[in-house]
Order: C-alpha cells, then sequence, then structure tokens
C-alpha cells in the first residue's frame, strides 16, 4: 500500500493547483483523477469555452471590417474547425497541467477514487493512504427533471462544445455564465437563438443595470431573451426539440434543433465514499470549516463540492489556503464578499462586492458612480462603445462596497476593484491614482469621480 502525506481526489483548477503547492511545501503528494487532467475547466469549460468565443469575436470583426476602414471579401465560417481548435486549445492546457505535476514530483493515479476510512482510497482495487486526503472532485452539468438531456437534442454545456453540426435554431435554457456565453458563440455563429430565463432579469446574480445593458446588447444582435419564464415540458419525438414554455401570458410554443439546459451545476460526490467514512454533507456541498477541514480528521474538501462560488479561481484559492494550513502557516480565511465573477460573452461581465440593490437592502447609505464606454476614448477608437463602469462607495466611510462593469475587456478590468477592496482603499485614494490614457481602465477612475461629484468627460 503506497503512502503519501497528501492525496488529492481530483485534478481540475482546484486539484492540480493545491497538489503543486503542497509539493511546494515539501510534502509527498499524489493527485487522483479518472479522466483528463485539468478537470472539467480545463478540458470541458473555462478553456476551450473561451477559445470558441475568441473564434466567434473574430468572426465578428471580419463581418464588421468595414466599420474600420477595411474590405474583407467572402468572411465565412468553418464549423468543424472552430470547434477542433477549441479541443487543440484543450489538450494543450491539459498537457501543460501534465508538466507542472511531473515537474514537481506529483504521481498521477489514474482510475475512479473511493474515500475509505482511516484516510485511505481506493482507486479500482488499489489502495493507497495519505496522512490527509482532499476532495476536489468538482461538479458537472445540472439536470432538471423537466429537462431530460439525451446528449443529441437536449444537451449539456459539454455536448455544446463538440457538437458535429451546427444546428439552424436553438433554445438556451438558463441566463447565466454559460447560457449566455452558449447563447452569444452560436448567435455570432449564426444560429437562430432563444433565452428562457425563469428569473425576471438575465444573468440574475449581476447588477440590474449590468442585466439591462446585457439585454439590450444581445436583443441588438438578434439573440431573442423570455424572462420570468419555465420550459414546463420537452418534446423530442421529431425531427428537432418542440419546448412548451410558461410565461406570464400563458403557453408557448418553441421549436428548435436542438435546447441547451444551462441551468446550473451538480456537485460529483455520488459514489466516492463519503457515507462510507462518515463525512458531513448538506444539500449537495461537502460541510467545511474555515480551513477546508471536514468534520472527520484527515479529510479536507474544496471547490464546487463545497458552499462557495463554483468557480475556478475560488477553488485554486481554497487548495492552497487549505495546504497552508495543513503545514502550520498562519493564513486568512478566504473573504468570499471578495470574489470577482467574470461572464466572458460579448459585452463582457465582470464584478465584485455588493450591487446597488443589496447595499440599499443592507440599509447603507451609499454613493454610486458610473461612466460610460461611449465617453471613453479608447472605446471609441476600438469601436466597442457598449457598455459601462459602475461603481458603489459607502458614504461615510468611502469603503468600496461593489463595482460593476459590462463591456469589452472588462474581465481583465476587475482585478483593480478586488485588489482595492482588499487593501481597504477609499473613493478618494482611486480619484487620485493615476490612470494611463487613453485605455479602458480609465472608466474605473472616472466612475469614482462621478460617484463623488467630481467626473471630468462625461
Amino acid at each position: 500500500m503506497s503512502k503519501y502525506d497528501i492525496i488529492v481526489l481530483g485534478s481540475g483548477p482546484g486539484g492540480y493547483v493545491t497538489a503543486i503547492r503542497a509539493s511546494q511545501l515539501g510534502f509527498k503528494t499524489a493527485i487522483v483523477e479518472k479522466e483528463n487532467l485539468g478537470g472539467v475547466c480545463l478540458n470541458w469549460g473555462c478553456i476551450p469555452t473561451k477559445a470558441l468565443l475568441k473564434s466567434a469575436q473574430v468572426f465578428e470583426y471580419l463581418k464588421h471590417a468595414e466599420d474600420y476602414g477595411l474590405s474583407v471579401k467572402g468572411a465565412d465560417k468553418n464549423f468543424d474547425a472552430v470547434v477542433k481548435r477549441s479541443r487543440n486549445v484543450a489538450d494543450g492546457m491539459s498537457k501543460g497541467v501534465q508538466f507542472l505535476l511531473k515537474k514537481n514530483k506529483i504521481d498521477v493515479i489514474e482510475g475512479f477514487g473511493k474515500l475509505k476510512p482511516g484516510k485511505k482510497v481506493d482507486v479500482e482495487g488499489t489502495i493507497y493512504s495519505a496522512d490527509h486526503i482532499i476532495i476536489a472532485t468538482g461538479a458537472r452539468s445540472r439536470e432538471l427533471p423537466n429537462l431530460p438531456q439525451d446528449g443529441k437534442k437536449v444537451i449539456g454545456y459539454r455536448e455544446a462544445m463538440t457538437l458535429e453540426k451546427q444546428p439552424k435554431k436553438m433554445i438556451v435554457v438558463g441566463s447565466g455564465a454559460i447560457g449566455v456565453e452558449f447563447a452569444y458563440f452560436y448567435n455570432s455563429m449564426g444560429t437562430d437563438v432563444t433565452i428562457v430565463e425563469f428569473m425576471p432579469k438575465v444573468v440574475p446574480v449581476e447588477d440590474d443595470d449590468v442585466s439591462k445593458q446585457l439585454e439590450r446588447s444581445f436583443k441588438k444582435s438578434g439573440i431573442k431573451i423570455m424572462t420570468s419564464a419555465e420550459v414546463t415540458s420537452v418534446d423530442t419525438g421529431g425531427s428537432g426539440v418542440k419546448a412548451t414554455v410558461k410565461t406570464k401570458k400563458g403557453e408557448e410554443l418553441l421549436e428548435a434543433d436542438i435546447l441547451l439546459s444551462a441551468v446550473g451545476i451538480k456537485t460529483n460526490i455520488e459514489n466516492i465514499g463519503l457515507e462510507d467514512v462518515g463525512i458531513a454533507v448538506d444539500r449537495d456541498k461537502v460541510l467545511v470549516n474555515d480551513y477546508y477541514q471536514t468534520n472527520i480528521p484527515g479529510y479536507y474538501a474544496i471547490g464546487d463540492v463545497t458552499p462557495g462560488q463554483a468557480l475556478a479561481h475560488v477553488a485554486s484559492a481554497e487548495g492552497i489556503l487549505c495546504v497552508e494550513k495543513i503545514a502550520g502557516q498562519h493564513v486568512e480565511a478566504l473573504d468570499y464578499g471578495n470574489i470577482p465573477g467574470c461572464t466572458y460573452c460579448t459585452p463582457e461581465i465582470a464584478s465584485v462586492g455588493l450591487t446597488e440593490k443589496q447595499a440599499k437592502e443592507q440599509g447603507l447609505n451609499i454613493k454610486v458612480g458610473k461612466f460610460p464606454f461611449s465617453a471613453s476614448g479608447k472605446a471609441s477608437a476600438g469601436g466597442h462603445k457598449e457598455g459601462f463602469v459602475k461603481v458603489i462607495f459607502d458614504a461615510k466611510y468611502g469603503e468600496w462596497l461593489g463595482c460593476h462593469m459590462i463591456g469589452t475587456g472588462v474581465t481583465d478590468m476587475i482585478a483593480e476593484a478586488v485588489l482595492g477592496r482588499k487593501l481597504e482603499t477609499t473613493g478618494h485614494e482611486v480619484l487620485k491614482t493615476v490612470h494611463p490614457h487613453p485605455t479602458m481602465s480609465e472608466a474605473v477612475m472616472e466612475a469614482v469621480a462621478d460617484a463623488y461629484g467630481e467626473v471630468i468627460h462625461i
């Protein structure tokens, strides 16, 4: 029986980052993976979807070349080639993880791992033991009873990345990050897309102004949107799919080639031995303390299987914190109120902290500032004037309560707000921080200036 200091179950962005940090701290480490190194994120999530979205974005540029004084004749897409490029990018990233694990002398154990009492893991009949076992098995597409996925006409995000043929019409159920990203991609490729959202607005977790802007932008691009709507049943008996949608005005029948279910995720905790060990679970989530210890000593859990936000960067941060605590380092509990969220459709969305509505619901006296990219020199030069930056500050103390962006490249800008909030900066400090011109990031400074009545360019 092989003995390790740490065994990590799962090699996604939580698992492999955790394993590498454990090795750096001097632990003899192994990682168990039943499929592809890098998990869903690198193989079927974050990375390959961004490759698809980049192809869509480039295609959009080609279609609007005349806007930039250019002439492009015969621009067309090769759907198969777009999908192949995405898969090649994912394969390259997976090989990169393999290299990193080898570089850090981490043993990779291939197969399905099952937890056993006594700090042991059974990988398809072979038993391994460790002083510490970290569960990082992630999540998958959630299926609803009224939307049974057959992988052909009713699909999840995984199938949406590798369709053999581009559908002419598609229904996307759910308008979270996964739903709107695929809606943008397929619409840009020429598919007729309809989004059905149960909540009253698209991207429901975002600030109301961001949601309204995305809806305007999507409708302008030809995407149909139905909010406060629910798919009650689907019929896949014919050549395509028929979806019965319940709305405030009554029932409506939608027809399409394919229906994409993007209604959230479900944790991968079945059959991994939680019950055998006695690890506590509540509503599909493994219960942990601030340092990701479960109720059973020696067993830990990080990432999507725990109650925190189901985001790749959260899983990585949790894993690093977990093993540093095991190593005896002084660590601070993760601040889940300062986690950035990013959505990579066009226009992009990025946010951190409280929305304006949440701040008001908490009874806070706030200052709100907003700067539209239509007033940005860099945005005008780039031909992408949609969107804005919105900031929220505590009126009394100047605390940066929230920042919400929608527009080109904003997912690369949000870190300024995350860092500023981490360092407890105030509105006036941001305002007095000189931002380079011309850049999209100037919009942050201008939005803060607007909050304090000092805006120059609007």
